[in-house]
């Protein structure tokens, strides 16, 4: 039905030989019995056995763990009350109740995994002090994934609170801090400890900044020449915009508030307020989510889904659930970086922000050790009814009886995928990885194009443009690039500027994202300062005939502040081609008939815009031949 995802593991038996004799074996719970036979293929005369030994071979030895045995005992209490929950109740009242079972189990698991962190602590030889150590691992990474279900599956916590819950997750979970923390304030100085700053930059990348802030204080104190410049940083952390639990503001209101807050970080490090003190400009790339800065620090961050928490607390800090997926994934591909390959943990959770349950009860199955964390989460899911029988996704089975029919399997695939419903975005992104395993381009295309529309449909641009680049459909991507395009004549700003600066070669799958990559790439000049780049860059833009006709006043009113700069940006005759635009389009206006009172009013809006245009490019062309006929004659 499916392949494995590793060979089996083989178990010797000491004094056995199965080439010589057979083998007879006998199932117990949780154990094989296994001894040779007096059986001899060949019929010769040799009766006795070479190995007179019965051998017990435990597959489930975490059975027969003492600390183990705490938890399955101390758990049964718990499930055998999940049993009993009331039917009747819904709403919060019965959503409150199940967070609370789920964190009922988290917390015996902890206490088990403490007390097995204490075993190997005092274990008397290596080898029971490392077999402990394992089961500490394999109890952190049941915790972890069962905490980040409860957050996705159970909490269900929507954008903004998400964000919280996810930050909690990691500080939980990468707990290194606490005592590196203690060892650097237990110092006589800790501003001069060799991990100080190792400490502030770990406290910004898990969002404790109240506690970095404290920290640079003592930087400030024992450091006069750097104490404006962790007054600044100080106060930035400060002011960062973050929806707390008991706050009643909207998420457009934070997301407007954490602009400003982004842009005053921007101005200080364009400014070079912390060219000085390479530490400090660090710490605010950090919190202005710079990538590369990022993943500096991939030591500190010991992991990919750090990475990501970080990522989105200072780039996306109002993430929706249905989101997540996309940037879990290219977390997960910059973190490794193609040095290494997921392990079976990073595959769980990937499944998990993918929302697919199904997939994270079936990786759990396989990669740990025992049944007792998929049993008791499967259960509680199921009482949450995330399982019933029309989200088991049933589906699935007929793929895999498709792929080993030889003639008409392929195309009875093929008809069948086109008839599931995609009626989430889950369910379509496991049909999208059924097809892409197996080289299924047309409907990838199709899934892609489909979740595209939707996205589209629901104002979510950024995530119908990654679809239809997936889908490589040009004519799509075209549409989405002209919304994109016109949201910002309206609000006067782009959305998903991480999507639209990181779009590299997927940029040529239409002339209208060239342009509007191109558009993007401007204003990212004009914000750095680069005006004679920014200036070659409009103009080509206009002349190369890829920027839309009905975008070529925007582009104009763009090249006024240009125009109007102190130095000579445009030369003359890139003056006289931004003329010709001009006269271009202004000549080619059709009459409007019977013109309402609006239309007069937008006409003279443009009008006004027109004449200021004029005056903007007769000065400047000006200004540009007296500059170059100066410079010929010198």
């Amino acid at each position: 039905m499916e392949e494995l995802d590793g060979e089996p593991t083989v178990t010797l038996i000491p004094g056995m030989n199965s080439k010589k004799k057979q083998m007879c074996f006998d199932w117990g719970p949780g154990e094989m019995l296994v001894c040779e036979t007096s059986f001899n293929k060949k019929e010769k005369s040799e009766t006795a056995p070479n190995c007179p030994f019965i051998y017990i071979i435990r597959k489930d030895v975490d059975v027969y763990s003492q600390i183990l045995r705490k938890l399955f005992n101390e758990s049964h209490g718990i499930f055998v009350g999940l049993q009993r929950i009331e039917e009747e109740l819904t709403g919060k009242s019965r959503k409150a109740q199940l967070v609370r079972v789920s964190k009922n189990y988290r917390s015996v698991i902890r206490a088990c995994m403490e007390e097995m962190h204490q075993f190997a602590i005092a274990a008397k030889d290596p080898a029971s002090g490392r077999q402990f150590s394992s089961q500490v691992s394999i109890l952190s990474a049941m915790e972890l994934i069962w905490n980040l279900c409860e957050i996705l599956f159970i909490e269900v916590a929507p954008a903004g609170p998400l964000l919280l819950h996810l930050l909690d997750w990691v500080r939980l979970h990468v707990c290194e801090v606490d005592s590196l923390s203690a060892d650097v304030l237990g110092s006589e100085n800790p501003s001069k400890h060799e991990s100080f700053w190792n400490l502030v930059t770990v406290l910004v990348l898990q969002g404790r900044l109240d506690e970095a802030r404290q920290m640079l204080s003592k930087e400030a104190d024992a450091s006069p020449t750097s104490a404006g410049m962790c007054r600044i940083l100080g106060d930035l952390m400060r002011t960062m915009p973050i929806l707390s639990p008991g706050n009643t503001q909207t998420l457009t209101e934070l997301e407007l508030k954490w602009q400003h807050w982004r842009e005053e970080c921007e101005r200080h490090l364009q400014d070079g307020t912390f060219a000085s003190s390479p530490r400090l400009e660090s710490l605010c790339k950090i919190m202005l989510g710079d990538e590369a800065a990022l993943l500096e620090q991939k030591e500190l961050l010991s992991n990919w889904y750090h990475f990501l928490v970080t990522r989105l607390l200072y780039s996306h800090p109002t993430v929706k659930p249905i989101d997540l997926h996309f940037y879990a994934q290219s977390s997960l591909d910059m973190f490794l970086g193609g040095e290494s390959s997921p392990e079976p943990l990073d595959n769980i959770l990937m499944a998990a922000f993918e929302f697919d349950i199904h997939q994270v009860i079936k990786e759990c199955s396989i990669a740990l050790s025992n049944w007792w964390f998929v049993a008791h989460l499967t259960d509680l899911l199921d009482h949450c009814r995330l399982l019933q029988a029309h989200n088991l996704y049933l589906w699935q089975l007929g793929v895999d009886y498709f792929d080993y029919c030889p003639e008409l399997g392929r195309v009875s695939l093929e008809l069948h995928i086109e008839r599931i419903p995609l009626n989430t975005e889950q369910k379509a992104l496991k049909v999208l990885r059924i097809c892409e395993q197996r080289q299924m381009t047309e409907q990838v295309r199709s899934i892609c194009k489909i979740l595209a529309m939707k996205a589209v449909r629901n104002n979510r641009l950024g995530s119908a443009l990654s679809w239809s680049i997936r889908a490589k459909d040009a004519a799509f991507a075209t549409l989405v690039s002209d919304r994109f395009l016109r949201d910002y004549c309206e609000r006067g700003c782009f959305s998903d500027l991480d999507l639209i600066d990181n779009l590299g070669p997927a940029m040529m799958l239409s002339d209208r994202l060239t342009f509007l990559g191109k558009y993007r790439e401007f204003h990212r000049l004009y914000g750095e300062k680069r005006f004679g780049d920014a200036a070659s860059l409009l103009l080509s833009l206009m002349t190369s005939q890829i920027a839309p006709r009905s975008f070529w006043m925007t582009l104009l009113t763009d090249a006024l502040p240009l125009l109007e700069q102190k130095q000579v940006i445009f030369s003359a005759e890139q003056t006289y081609e931004l003329m010709r635009c001009l006269e271009d389009l202004t000549s080619g206006k059709p009459e409007r008939a019977e013109p309402d009172a609006q239309r007069l009013q937008d006409d003279d809006i443009e009008t006004t815009k027109v004449e200021m245009l004029r005056l903007a490019l007769a000065r400047n062309l000006a200004r540009a031949i007296i500059r170059e006929g100066s410079l010929e004659g010198s």
